[in-house]
């Protein structure tokens, strides 16, 4: 079965191989049956290994997007009486201050550059003089620019202070190589449509058992979001307490697989070839990007707008779309950008296409 291949440049969901898409393609089965409890618990299982020791910590399934996952986390774990330190360096550290908010959660917050690192010392000279700080919530890799934040370094902070460390890794997460007990990380959410390349549609929280543990007697402030709720009917009865995903969970089997053997390491290298590609590209064409190349990820490039009345961001993505490139806005307010995600079943070969058909935009528009 031949299958027409978009080269996807938005930053989630990702392109995907073939056989991701075909591992959907499986007989009806109701997901209450012990065959698919088996398939969760093995998702479940490896997902862990990635990041950490599975007799420490467990993953918690959830049928919906990164921020459901990052909901569940945030309105779960921080009792009635906490206080959680959030750091907002981009969209995604907002998101977690409206969740927090929604849900009337103490929440102090630090506020960052969005192009640029932490300021580690400011923050920790909060983190001592904060009175009942339980938690702090950070991005490992703020989608919106490539900035990639030093969570080990945050980490350190953390278990130095006592403090829980909660980290949305989205867009870093089996792509950059992390390790929990080493970082010092509590909750780690991510989800199965990004750097791990299956079908969008579940997230998953990655837990220190321990920590979770001492969450069951913390008050609901969600029903389908409790995530101890979700650990602890797993381990009971394998099975979710509400209808998962079923399909997306096949694809996501073979995801794993496909993640396993390429290997977290070289697959961020692999990324890492495309992101030189694109930054050697946008040199040759006069443009510039946001993040310097001691902070960037190397998954995904906001790249500066051209600096012309003739540029228009709709024109552009129709302009690559028929020519079978997906390409993304920007969401930085104050700065004028375009994003282009190197993640996903590509690799150089489909950057340097990507920077023909850039070339050849660009002289429609008469920017060179």
């Amino acid at each position: 079965m031949e299958i027409k291949r978009n080269v996807l440049l938005n930053p989630g969901p990702a392109t995907t191989t073939d056989s991701v898409k075909l591992a959907q393609v499986v007989p009806d089965i109701c997901p209450r049956e012990k065959e698919f409890g088996d398939l969760m618990g093995y998702c479940a299982t490896e997902i862990t290994k990635f990041v950490g020791d599975p007799t420490q910590y467990a993953t918690v399934f959830f049928g919906g997007s990164g921020t459901a996952t990052v909901e569940a986390i945030l309105s779960s774990v921080v009792p009635q009486d906490g206080k959680i330190l959030v750091i907002d360096n981009g969209a995604y550290g907002r998101r977690m201050c409206q969740i927090t908010d929604i849900h009337k959660i103490d929440t102090l917050i630090f506020e960052s550059s969005s192009i640029g690192p932490i300021d580690l010392d400011a923050l920790e000279r909060i983190m001592a003089d904060e009175e009942g700080l339980t938690h702090l919530a950070m991005v490992h890799h703020e989608t919106t620019t490539g900035l990639l934040n030093d969570i080990a370094a945050v980490g350190k902070l953390c278990h130095k202070y006592g403090i829980g460390f909660i980290v949305d890794s989205m867009s870093g997460f089996a792509a950059i190589p992390i390790d929990m007990a080493a970082m010092n990380i509590d909750y780690l959410a991510a989800s199965s449509n990004k750097n791990i390349q299956g079908m969008a549609g579940i997230g998953f929280a990655i837990c220190d058992k321990t920590a979770l543990e001492e969450t069951r007697e913390i008050a609901p402030r969600t029903l389908y979001l409790n995530l101890y709720a979700q650990y602890a009917y797993f381990e009971k009865t394998h099975q979710t307490r509400f209808t998962p995903p079923v399909q997306t969970f096949y694809a996501l089997k073979q995801a794993i697989l496909e993640t396993k053997e390429e290997g977290i390491g070289k697959r961020y290298e692999r990324y890492g070839q495309s992101w030189e590609t694109l930054l050697r590209g946008l040199d040759g064409l006069g443009l510039k990007y946001l993040i310097d190349k001691e902070h960037h990820s190397k998954i995904i490039t906001a790249i500066l707008e051209p600096d012309t009345e003739n540029y228009d961001f709709n024109e552009m993505h129709d302009f690559f779309f028929e020519k079978g490139f997906t390409i993304y806005p920007g969401k930085v307010s104050n700065y004028g950008t375009f994003r282009i995600s190197n993640i996903g079943q590509i690799d150089k070969r489909d950057i340097e296409a990507f920077l023909r058909v850039l070339e050849a935009y660009l002289i429609k528009i008469d920017y060179r």
